[in-house]
């Protein structure tokens, strides 16, 4: 089993819970890379006799995989493992022989809201939507340990991952790229703009919001080509998996919108074996839905974005007649909570998060 997420997602917790412990030092069956002991003991080919096996960021090894497809052909299924790491696991498959069929690879996502009661209120949602869905702030919700945490976090993935995974010669101009993303979070991306403002190629560009894309810091959507209205085809969106980050309250909401729908997408794929999607939806005359959900390339509903619930957008409206979409949805951070029209419901978020059952 593969789980992959973001930097202090909970992982290494989660691992550790499973092996029944609280702390991986000294456990045979808990090697890190990261530490100069256990990393002795992968090279050395000697992993825990026990029944599970947990291997903590190994993919930064070049022959990592030959070393997985090793144990899984002569322990399967007396033994398992588990491999996690900071990074898209099944990206970085560096050397050996294939792993398909060997492995199966889930993602884990900050906290989303229905994770933070069962019961959702508005003062959760404000909680997450201040201080995002990484555990440890989100559990200290304190701003001096935020502004600590989120300094500390990104010197990290920054100096230890990038370095680790990828080739790159100037860190400090990927750092001016992420920097300049957080006033592009859900907008359509131009790698002209961003190519120009940091003087570098349209190569360098796309390969370094791939980086950031494989490392857990960034997402992109793609449009949802509608056939009966002149979608945009080829712009993306980009956001963030810690929308905590964004000052402005609507990119934030967004933001946090896109994360939840993007961790219900993932999970239906992961768990339940979907082809899932999340899109957005846009024409040439720039009307615009902010997401669709897609499963095996059908679309399943739509929603839009908006800090208050008082009005829906014609957009919604628009889109409805000339698609195939069953069901449109306008969430808010309001209490108002009405059928607009027919297929198209204005509703505040914790009661979409309820209702739907997002996980």
């Amino acid at each position: 089993m593969f789980i992959g997420g973001p930097r202090q997602v909970g992982k290494t917790t989660l691992a550790l819970h499973l092996l029944g412990i609280e702390r991986g030092v000294g456990h045979p069956a808990y090697l890190n890379w990261d530490i100069a002991a256990h990393r002795q003991r992968i090279l050395a080919g000697e992993l825990s006799a026990e029944r599970l096996v947990v291997l903590d960021e190994v993919h930064k090894f070049a022959r990592w995989r030959g070393l997985l497809k090793g144990f899984y052909d002569e322990h399967f299924p007396e033994r398992s493992a588990l491999v996690i790491g900071s990074a898209r696991l099944d990206h970085y498959r560096k050397g050996g022989d294939s792993l398909q069929g060997r492995y199966h690879y889930h993602r884990l996502h900050p906290y989303s809201l229905a994770e933070m009661s069962d019961a959702p209120t508005e003062s959760d949602l404000q909680a997450l939507l201040r201080f995002g869905g990484f555990p440890e702030p989100l559990a200290r919700q304190n701003a001096t340990h935020w502004r600590r945490w989120q300094r500390e976090r990104q010197a990290r993935v920054f100096a230890d991952d990038l370095a680790s995974l990828e080739r790159v010669n100037e860190v400090s101009l990927l750092e001016l790229l992420f920097a300049a993303l957080l006033a592009r979070v859900g907008s359509p991306l131009s790698l002209q703009a961003l190519r120009e403002e940091l003087q570098v190629s349209h190569d360098s560009v796309r390969r370094w919001l791939t980086i950031f894309d494989n490392l857990y810091l960034t997402f992109r959507l793609s449009p949802f080509g509608a056939p009966k209205v002149r979608a945009v085809k080829k712009e993306q969106k980009l956001y963030l998996w810690d929308w905590s980050v964004l000052e402005e309250a609507g990119p934030r909401f967004e933001n946090l919108v896109a994360a939840q729908l993007l961790k219900f997408c993932h999970q239906q794929e992961d768990a339940q074996g979907f082809s899932m999607e999340l899109r957005y939806l846009r024409d040439t005359d720039r009307r615009e839905l902010d997401f669709v959900v897609l499963q095996d390339s059908s679309p399943q509903f739509a929603v839009e974005c908006k800090a208050q619930g008082r009005h829906a957008s014609p957009h919604l409206r628009y889109f409805r007649d000339r698609t195939d979409i069953p069901a449109f949805y306008q969430v808010h951070l309001g209490s108002e909570d009405y059928q607009a029209a027919r297929g198209i419901r204005v509703l505040p978020f914790t009661t979409f998060v309820r209702e739907l059952a997002l996980p």
